[in-house]
């Protein structure tokens, strides 16, 4: 994929509020790409056909693809931002469209010509290319994997194959040796040339979120597959797939944070509306710290994805790490301000009628917790990376030890990633990596970072508990692989690593442009910065953001006069089609 700069045209593609306008007002009862559309979808699991269709026809599906597959690709930050807008009236479009993201970058990376155009043809019609890796016995567990390829033969059944009904195409990863990583490999098959009986498809387990979605078991009974089926060379299959899945999770943030808008912009619509006494219900104390801190949690994830999604881009081989670490804060946090929002609404958070969205904040609430686990489970996901941790630290502290506060690290390359009217370098697939062999580039900038902000800015007390909790990290990491650490050390440090790491991209982000007005608010202003950092350390420390006092507070601010202005809660809004 190539980048095209971020102030750029977007050459056919769409922006987020042509999306927006597609699609019309969600409040509408009568619009089928509605919320009420979506709920009653919901109520039949029913796939969401209209909507899909109505985005395909537009070009949506191509924004993942690359311009020389036929696709409008920009940049993640674009794709991601576009997405969400979507997903905040039903996520199950992302399924729709985009679940062949996994299997397109598995080709892009050791795909042939000709397997790529192959692929490239299918998802341009709007077709889908699904990806099988998992199996019911195994979950993530996947070198016990026993779906065989040999002897020409394929035999064994993959589990929960997204879009593994409707799929053209389908890319496995098989097993084709015995033991280690090295026994697996990846094949493309052609669905429609499957002798009958040798290849079954039926459909999956229902899920309790995401209704209806596409999800499929995909029997192989002596399945003849030629050699020339395999894609790459053999026993890369699973090295190719862990690479290939740092990309999804960035895309799957935009699942996570169309949900969260929703929920708050439900929550907020209704505290507003609504009278407590003779006070707007918005006064009472306990109702503004819960929406204070669902809106923390909001901001601090739009920041982490959007620094994630823009860093890719040049740092591809920190993302090994960045990528899951990313995917924990954003899904966490989207998760516990659906918590938090379904308190404010109380018994309004569970009728499926007569409520804010009229069953839609049950929706959000079943949706969040697919989205949460449907790449990888949140353990998965930590512990993808946790083993890196010491490692790394020791690398970064003795980087920043060297460059005396950041160097280059924290002014220049880093910051020049997260700027947004700055071009991004093209995204080279091809660099991402299965561990980061140097030092973390956003540890490793936040003292430059910091140093270099003005006073007023850069000495409030989350900032400054941030530099010194980052500073602490390596003696932390060390005392986790000591023996007798316990056996969920290392898990609870990848855990803590994360909240810190998501607190020091929004540092980076705000640092980058310092001159732009983010999330509406007076360029330079740190309002928002300090309630994303605030919220962001609280759950490092495993505190309740509640305890943060003060400190998250303006994050309700900054968000309901977003919600006001009919802007999407994010840091460059973009116009809505229509609020309540």
């Amino acid at each position: 994929m190539s980048a095209a700069p971020a102030d750029g045209p977007a050459a056919a593609g769409l922006s987020a509020e042509d999306v927006e306008k597609l699609l019309g007002d969600p409040y509408d009862a009568a619009n089928p790409h509605g919320f009420a559309a979506a709920v009653a979808r919901d109520e039949r699991d029913a796939f969401p056909e209209e909507l899909c269709r109505t985005l395909c026809e537009a070009g949506f599906h191509l924004n993942y693809l690359p311009r020389e597959w036929g696709g409008t690709f920009v940049s993640f930050d674009h794709s991601l931002t576009l997405v969400r807008a979507a997903a905040r009236r039903d996520v199950n479009v992302m399924p729709g469209t985009m679940f062949s993201i996994i299997a397109a970058t598995c080709l892009q990376l050791h795909g042939t010509p000709e397997q790529r155009a192959k692929v490239a043809a299918i998802l341009r019609d709007g077709g889908a290319v699904a990806f099988a890796l998992t199996e019911a016995a195994h979950g993530s567990e996947l070198l016990a994997n026993e779906v065989r390829w040999a002897d020409g033969l394929l035999h064994g059944e993959k589990w929960i194959v997204g879009n593994g009904m409707r799929a053209a195409a389908l890319y496995a990863v098989v097993r084709t040796g015995e033991r280690g990583p090295g026994a697996m490999s990846a094949v493309l098959l052609d669905l429609a040339d499957a002798p009958a009986g040798r290849l079954v498809r039926v459909p999956g387990p229902r899920t309790g979120g995401m209704r209806g979605i596409d999800l499929a078991r995909v029997r192989f009974d002596a399945l003849p597959v030629p050699p020339q089926a395999r894609v790459g060379a053999e026993g890369e299959g699973l090295e190719v797939a862990i690479k290939a899945q740092q990309a999804v999770r960035l895309m799957s943030m935009a699942g996570s944070l169309g949900i969260a808008d929703s929920a708050v912009r439900l929550t907020l619509d209704f505290v507003a509306a609504r009278r407590f006494g003779r006070a707007g219900l918005g006064a009472v104390p306990h109702v503004r710290r819960e929406t204070a801190v669902a809106s923390a949690a909001l901001l601090a994830a739009d920041a982490v994805a959007l620094a994630a999604a823009r860093g890719v881009h040049g740092l591809p081989e920190a993302f090994s790490v960045w990528g899951p670490v990313a995917k924990h804060v954003v899904a966490e946090a989207t998760d516990e301000l659906v918590r938090r929002c379904g308190g404010v609404l109380a018994t309004r958070a569970v009728l499926r009628e007569d409520a804010p969205g009229g069953g839609l904040f049950q929706k959000l609430q079943r949706d969040s917790s697919v989205v949460r686990v449907i790449d990888a489970s949140p353990l998965a996901n930590v512990r993808s990376y946790a083993g890196q941790l010491p490692t790394l630290l020791h690398r970064t502290a003795a980087a920043g030890a060297r460059e005396q506060g950041g160097g280059e690290m924290g002014t220049g390359g880093l910051a020049g990633l997260l700027r947004f009217d700055a071009p991004l370098p093209p995204y080279r697939p091809g660099r991402l990596d299965l561990v980061v062999r140097g030092a973390d580039p956003v540890l490793g900038a936040l003292p430059g970072l910091l140093a270099a902000a003005p006073p007023s800015a850069g000495r409030t007390d989350p900032l400054n508990r941030l530099a010194t909790a980052v500073a602490g990290l390596p003696d932390e990491a060390e005392a986790a692989r000591r023996p007798g650490a316990g056996p969920n050390a290392l898990v609870d440090l990848a855990e803590r690593f994360a909240w810190l790491h998501g607190a020091a991209a929004c540092v980076g982000l705000w640092a980058a442009n310092r001159d732009r007005a983010l999330y509406g608010t007076e360029p330079g202003s740190t309002g928002w910065l300090e309630a994303a950092v605030g919220y962001l350390l609280a759950r490092a420390d495993g505190v309740d953001p509640r305890r943060c006092g003060d400190a998250v507070t303006p994050a309700l601010d900054v968000v309901a006069r977003l919600r006001d202005q009919g802007l999407l809660f994010t840091a460059l809004p973009v116009r809505l089609a229509a609020t309540r």
